[in-house]
């Protein structure tokens, strides 16, 4: 069994992840990582994918097609499967993750800071203004990551879509927001590293020159996936968007049926 951190980088685009996250990069450059970039499933939005990511079924499948589409899955999630097995679960992430696996609708003053066995998401801080800062939601996680110590985490800022939104992927307030959020990251990034962590970094869909995404053009599909641990084979391999749930749960060292990828580990 692995204690598992899954980041996603809300937007962001895999050509930007390439020249913008800087420390990331530099750990790959030393064989302390792995970057590799995937196609996000269709439609490219955010409820359909996070529900993708932590499912493994593609959004035309489970039911949650658009970002308007409120209801709580009908899939099982990885917090279901590490819940399941013994395993203590948590998440610093934007409202809809609570909106598919806790609780709908999203009641802040009841929702936005959890601490409950009995639920899927166990331990949880959960923010509801896309300009919430990178900065506090990274502090946000680690707060979970020290009193609650979870087996799985998952961390979900939002500054580099709503960065997209406001001013498109060919921009520098775009291309800021990818740098701010590699250089949030770092310190924590490498204490967990150093703990054991198994960490893997991707984004749900990546971002366009119309201020939106939701559709087939290459770089609102195009996301990046970066793998830190030992126990990731840093081989060449191909990945869906829908093995990451199979894959997180594998490392997790609990019992699933979703489909993984096996490359991707030792």
């Amino acid at each position: 069994m692995n204690k598992v951190i899954l980041v996603v980088l809300d937007g962001l685009n895999a050509d930007v992840a390439i020249h913008a996250m800087g420390f990331m990069q530099a750990l790959c450059e030393q064989k302390q990582g792995r970057f590799y970039t995937l196609s996000c499933e269709l439609p490219s939005m955010s409820r359909p994918l996070y529900e993708c990511i932590l499912t493994g079924v593609e959004p035309a499948k489970s039911g949650i097609y658009n970002n308007r589409i409120n209801h709580l899955s009908q899939q099982k999630s990885i917090f279901h499967y590490a819940r399941e097995s013994g395993l203590r679960t948590a998440a610093a992430a934007y409202y809809w993750v609570s909106e598919l696996y806790n609780h709908t609708p999203f009641d802040a003053a009841q929702d936005r800071h959890v601490a409950n066995e009995a639920l899927p998401i166990q331990y949880g801080h959960f923010y509801y203004e896309d300009h919430y800062p990178d900065s506090h939601l990274f502090d946000d996680a680690e707060h979970l990551r020290r009193t609650y110590d979870p087996h799985f985490l998952l961390i979900h800022p939002m500054n580099i879509d709503d960065a997209g939104h406001r001013t498109g992927l060919d921009s520098h307030a775009y291309r800021n927001s990818a740098r701010m959020a590699d250089m949030y990251l770092s310190p924590y990034l490498a204490q967990w590293i150093t703990a054991g962590y198994q960490v893997l970094i991707t984004s749900d869909h990546g971002m366009n020159n119309d201020l939106s995404h939701g559709g087939t053009l290459p770089e609102e599909r195009r996301v990046p996936l970066y793998v830190f641990g030992d126990a990731f084979s840093m081989a060449d391999t191909a990945i869906k968007q829908t093995q990451l749930c199979g894959t997180v749960c594998s490392l997790l060292g609990v019992q699933h049926d979703k489909p993984a990828c096996p490359g991707l580990l030792k």
